[in-house]
């Protein structure tokens, strides 16, 4: 039987990390508990890679070897196991993960993404290597609201791949798009991904999600500006749509209202409404029109009249008199004497003790005098101000805006119209829920979890809104909802388990000496850990790294001053080749089992190479300009 190359390169790689770890045991001196954790290690990666199930490989693994750790206690080991499974029960951050899965199978299941792609596939038809790009930015898009890897690349396998191939784009160019697209939702926000390692890591999922929100939009536009470079230097692997593919029908009624297609729909709309143009359309058709073709202008007014409200606005100021009527003084003076135990004279009270005379007279000459003086303020002060002036930036910003606006309906002709309807029933109400998710977790309104569930509304009120809300859908997406929390669960019970265990062999005591005896800089530390993790994302996924080599990472960063959520975003960038590198590059597999017969996985393969090299240039600027991920978090929670 004749073996595959990608079998061949797995058992490779399964021997070379089993005789590492009988090296490193017949090397040493002396085998003590931590070399058998790195035993244990080296078994997981190696019965993983075999295909055994990972959450059970770990769990099996953590408690054989707790057990040889406790030197063979029994009832220690049980109670380990126990205790870590109701410390991750506990942990109220994973509550959102069903939610968010929840959320991303209806919206899947609402039959948005065709209609996204068809509109953005029209709206960017001029931009070299349009399918391509209308590829990335829909599997961005669809990526931010499911966060579902599969999901997104066999939908858009089944969609985009048969359409690029019969416009004629290069086979590995399409698959490439597809895949690379598709593994977006790995790392922009709402990520299970950054879920699962804020709970590994105890890094803040809010401020997870603020960070990674600038990376993901780079990597996408990388994406996308490689596709037109290549699309503009060899068309033959992007060719232009033709006019045929650019061609938008109008529906009938409006085929009666346009002199012709390509005319401006403002005027012509306002003409039909005097003219003889609405002689067989009804009044009411045209002003929908109308209402529609005003819509952004309408949204502008009312952004900008809300901005200047905002900008104008003074927040009242708490006036506090610090005058105090002269009886309440002699009462604090009196109550302030009798603390200080001040006896009155003697021979009578206080009350009876005679001002000498013409006092009298003096004090009240003082008090006309000063009178007028202290009332000279008080009818001076003026009502606190409750405006100011907008500052030059708003100024700068409408006139932006209008500017826009008048770009916006000197360019609307009648298919553009035709476009734009076809975005505001697709590409809008995901970008609503994204708004509405995203920005009261970034905003602090909401905890992730809360937003969770607003997001799980949404999808549910999207997938009634488009008529897919069926019994059958419903029960379908909870049952694969259950399975997806429940896998995640069992692999969080199993990385207590594992960690436990290594901690207590002391395997994470011997990687952290050998670590720190390479006297390593931040940099190098660095660039070692991204290049481990790279590297093991060829045999395992994104939740296997995570789960079991984050809790070894981790502990080391303080010795090299790294910032957690610092290295959570790069290794969130990182972790998009878990996707794309072979042999276990999950995305092309997806991909291959929706594709025609003639796409073979090589060419698949060959296609997400310049995309893997795409990543790796995202996480050198993400190093070397750090803003890019932590400036939103600074300026949201310092």
């Amino acid at each position: 039987m004749k073996i595959r190359k990608e079998l061949w390169f797995g058992f490779s790689l399964m021997g070379l990390i089993i005789l590492a770890a009988l090296g490193m045991l017949l090397g040493a001196e002396k085998i003590t508990n931590g070399h058998i954790g790195l035993l244990m290690l080296s078994l997981v990666v190696v019965a993983i890679m075999l295909g055994f199930p990972t959450a059970f490989t770990l769990m099996g693994m953590g408690m054989i070897f707790t057990w040889i750790a406790y030197e063979e206690n029994t009832t220690k080991t049980l109670d380990l196991m126990v205790s870590a499974a109701f410390k991750v029960m506990s942990n109220d951050v994973l509550i959102s993960i069903p939610l968010f899965v929840f959320m991303g199978y209806l919206v899947e299941r609402a039959n948005l993404i065709e209609k996204l792609f068809r509109s953005l596939h029209l709206a960017l038809a001029r931009v070299p290597g349009a399918l391509a790009v209308a590829t990335l930015v829909t599997c961005a898009v669809f990526a931010t609201a499911t966060g579902i890897v599969g999901a997104v690349v066999t939908l858009m396998g089944l969609l985009a791949l048969p359409q690029m191939l019969r416009a004629g784009y290069d086979v590995k160019m399409s698959a490439g798009a597809i895949t690379a697209g598709g593994c977006l939702g790995i790392l922009i926000p709402p990520s299970v991904m950054l879920i699962v390692y804020g709970a590994t890591a105890g890094v803040s999922v809010v401020q997870l999600y603020a960070g990674a929100f600038f990376p993901g939009l780079m990597l996408a536009g990388l994406y996308i500006v490689y596709v037109i470079i290549v699309a503009k230097l060899k068309p033959h692997m992007a060719p232009p749509l033709s006019e045929k593919e650019r061609y938008i029908p109008l529906p009938p009624l409006m085929e009666k209202v346009a002199p012709s297609h390509s005319a401006r729909a403002l005027p012509a709309l306002l003409k039909a409404l005097k003219g003889q143009r609405n002689a067989d359309v009804p009044t009411s058709y045209i002003l929908k029109q109308l209402g529609v073709v005003l819509l952004p202008l309408i949204l502008f007014l009312f952004v900008a009249l809300w901005s200047y409200a905002s900008v104008t606005s003074v927040a009242p100021v708490d006036e506090t008199s610090t005058l105090q009527s002269m009886g309440d003084g002699e009462e604090a003076v009196s109550e302030a004497a009798d603390e200080d135990g001040l006896a009155a004279p003697p021979g009578g009270d206080a009350d009876e003790v005679k001002e000498p005379s013409g006092a009298a007279a003096v004090v009240k000459a003082e008090a006309d005098v000063k009178e007028p003086a202290a009332a000279a303020p008080a009818a001076a002060a003026a009502p606190a101000a409750t405006s100011q002036p907008a500052p030059a930036g708003y100024w700068i910003g409408v006139g932006a805006g209008a500017l826009a606006m008048l770009a916006y309906y000197g360019l609307l002709s009648f298919t553009r119209l035709e476009v734009f309807k076809m975005l505001l029933t697709s590409f809008f109400p995901l970008l609503v829920l994204i708004l509405a998710v995203l920005g009261s977790i970034v905003m602090g309104l909401a905890t992730p979890t809360e937003a969770a569930a607003v997001g799980a509304l949404g999808g549910f009120l999207l997938a009634a809104a488009y008529r897919q809300l069926t019994l059958d859908v419903v029960k379908e997406s909870v049952f694969l909802t259950a399975k997806t929390s429940a896998m995640v669960c069992w692999l969080f019970v199993g990385s207590a388990i594992f960690s436990a265990a290594f901690a207590l062999l002391g395997g994470q005591e011997l990687v952290e000496t050998w670590v720190l005896s390479m006297n390593l800089s931040k940099t190098e530390f660095l660039v070692l850990s991204q290049v481990i993790i790279f590297i093991l994302g060829w045999p395992l996924e994104w939740t296997e790294i995570i789960v079991i080599f984050m809790p070894i990472f981790i502990p080391l960063l303080d010795n090299f001053g790294v910032d957690p959520l610092f290295f959570g975003l790069l290794v969130a960038l990182n972790l998009q080749t878990a996707f794309l590198s072979p042999p276990v590059a999950m995305a092309a597999f997806y991909l291959k089992g929706v594709s025609p017969p003639h796409v073979t996985l090589n060419q698949i393969f060959a296609g997400m190479l310049p995309f893997m090299g795409i990543q790796v240039i995202a996480i050198i600027l993400l190093y070397q300009f750090p803003a890019i991920g932590l400036w939103l978090p600074q300026v949201l929670y310092k």
